[in-house]
Formats: structure tokens, C-alpha cells, sequence
């Protein structure tokens, strides 16, 4: 057996909801455990030889599975991740659900506070991300890592050189939203299963947030994310206007 996608970015994308989605399918595989295994972003895996094993036994594939995978949304930002998934299998297939790199912040953020790991203001943990994300040097912080994972460019290109675009798939948050059942179908046809299928409906992208994202402060940080935004324009051939222009 061998796990051939994986929903590889970003936290706080939609990567849930596809999940949600992709296991109902029947040719698909997902693990039974949980939805985020966090194997290839752990370094006490890697000292030295890996453990597939370990992996492998969350996933119970069956004969009419085509398709075994599963959803770390770190993968794509662990910088020690994609070498890890090319050794472990190089034709593995990405799928990366991007959002707009202020709302993801912004919810991010959100979750790190109900989860009672985060105790600053945004603005706050904006300004000190630097400070106290080095604490975990040589590594990246799990957690308050807010504005440094939103720099997707460099992320998707090393993914791009490393596995080819063509293993690539690199949805936006609006296409689920907006054009659910094409998303849907589009990712089925890139895993090579049933394009037919229909998930069950479900309302997995409404966020109730108890504060708001300022329009200035929107504003700092957009200008702060947009020549990463421009970049990735030009490497996924597609308009992002919507992320960086404001009315």
C-alpha cells in the first residue's frame, strides 16, 4: 500500500471541508483515525530510517479504492515536508486550497484563541510574530506562524519543481465556495476517480468570529502580502485581483 495525495495546504484554506467531501467518496481512501496524521512534519519521525508503518496503519484501503490519501494542510508550509514526501513517494499527487492570506491570518488567529494557545490581540501577534516565532528555530512555529505561512509563492514553487505541476492541483477557497460542484468534480477527475459523485451537502465554511478584521489594518497587511501575491498570479496563471484590490 502507498498513499498517493495528500491535501497538502493551507491551514485554515478549506482543507476541512474538502476532507469532508472526499471521504464520502466510495473509490476513495481517507484514515479512519483522524483527519490530519502529521507524519511528515514530525522530526522525531526522520532521526533516522522512517517508519511507514506507522503511517500505513491508519488507512484501511479496500479492492475498490482507486485513490489513498489525506489532509495536512502543514505539508505545504514544513519546509523539511515535500523532500520527505518526494522520498516516501514521488508521484504523489497535491492538493492545495489557498485563501486569501489576510482572512487566513485573521482566522488562524481566531482558532489559536479559542483554542486558548493564543492570548494576544491580532494586531499584537502580528507585530510580535518574529519575535516569538523563534523560539522554535531551526523550525517553524506551529502556532503563531499567522502572516509567515500566508507568503504562498515560494511554498507552491518548490512544490511545483519538486513534483511537476501536473501533480499539482491548486484550488482557491472561493472555487469551493462559489462553484462547489465543479471543484468537486475537477478534483475527482486530478485523483483519477468516479466524477459523478455527489458528496452529501453540507454548510463547512460559515466562520462566527466574536471580533472583526479592521479595514485598515486589512488594508497594512494586504499591501504587506502583495508582491507574493503578484508572484503567485504568475505561477498559477490566475487572477487574484480580488485578494488585493479593495473597493
Amino acid at each position: 500500500m502507498q498513499v498517493n495525495f495528500v491535501i497538502g495546504g493551507t491551514q485554515k484554506g478549506g482543507t476541512s471541508a474538502l476532507d469532508s467531501f472526499l471521504r464520502q467518496h466510495q473509490q476513495i481512501c481517507m484514515p479512519e483515525t483522524k483527519k490530519e496524521l502529521h507524519f511528515f512534519d514530525r522530526e522525531e519521525y526522520f532521526n533516522g530510517e522512517p517508519d511507514y508503518r506507522k503511517y500505513h496503519a491508519h488507512f484501511r484501503p479496500e479492492a475498490g479504492h482507486r485513490a489513498i490519501g489525506e489532509a495536512s494542510p502543514i505539508y505545504m508550509y514544513w519546509r523539511n515536508a515535500p523532500a520527505r514526501i518526494w522520498n516516501y513517494n514521488p508521484e504523489m499527487k497535491w492538493i492545495l486550497v489557498l485563501r486569501n492570506p489576510v482572512e487566513r491570518a485573521f482566522s488562524a488567529w481566531n482558532m489559536e484563541t479559542k483554542r486558548g494557545a493564543e492570548t494576544l490581540s491580532f494586531a499584537d501577534a502580528v507585530e510580535q510574530e518574529a519575535v516569538r516565532c523563534r523560539e522554535a528555530l531551526p523550525l517553524q512555529h506551529r502556532v503563531f506562524s499567522y502572516i509567515d505561512r500566508g507568503f504562498y509563492a515560494p511554498q507552491v514553487r518548490q512544490l511545483f519543481n519538486m513534483f511537476g505541476r501536473d501533480q499539482c492541483l491548486v484550488l482557491l477557497n472561493e472555487d469551493l465556495r462559489a462553484r462547489h460542484a465543479e471543484t468537486l468534480r475537477k478534483t475527482s477527475a486530478f485523483l483519477g476517480v468516479d466524477t459523478s459523485f455527489v458528496p452529501e451537502s453540507a454548510d463547512v465554511f460559515r466562520h462566527d468570529y466574536e471580533e472583526t478584521l479592521g479595514p485598515e489594518f486589512s488594508a497594512r497587511l494586504t499591501k504587506l502580502f502583495y508582491f507574493d501575491m503578484k508572484e503567485l498570479e504568475l505561477l498559477l496563471q490566475r487572477d487574484l485581483a480580488p485578494w488585493y484590490s479593495r473597493p
